[in-house]
């Protein structure tokens, strides 16, 4: 039940980046340049996804558990430290230059395997390499 709940999940977030036009990187960076050429879908997707989200922990603090499992796994609350700045600096900065965020280029990799298959293996790169950097630190 959890693996069809889980393809359910993704084939309508891959739905909705499609429909919503997030994986066309032209339209990304149109959002980003705010001096220019000024796109605003970006920021409708985002408010769309704020509400649904605010719903979501609305009916989640209502349940006594998830459906497919037998406790919820929540994320904890951390400080901001260096590794979270540092990391948001280059989630931005990949994001501005390809155009593509983690989501929308899995997804992209249905209809522009080429592009989207460079910037998924830059990506799994830095993923595999913080791993490495992670395992030296200790």
């Amino acid at each position: 039940m959890r693996n069809v709940i889980g393809l359910l999940s993704g084939l309508l977030f891959g739905a909705g980046l499609a429909l919503s036009g997030m994986m066309d990187p032209a339209r990304v960076r149109g959002f980003l340049d705010v001096a220019g050429d000024w796109d605003p879908t970006l920021a409708f997707v985002m408010g769309g996804a704020v509400v649904v989200m605010a719903l979501a922990w609305t009916v989640q603090r209502a349940m006594h558990r998830p459906l497919a499992c037998e406790e919820f796994s929540l994320p904890g609350t951390r400080l901001i430290d260096a590794r979270l700045i540092g990391g948001a600096a280059l989630f931005g900065v990949g994001w501005g230059l390809g155009g593509l965020c983690p989501g929308p280029a899995i997804a992209s990799l249905a209809f522009h395997p080429a592009q989207a298959g460079v910037f998924v293996a830059a990506m799994l790169t830095g993923m595999a390499a913080l791993r490495v950097v992670d395992t030296w630190r200790g």
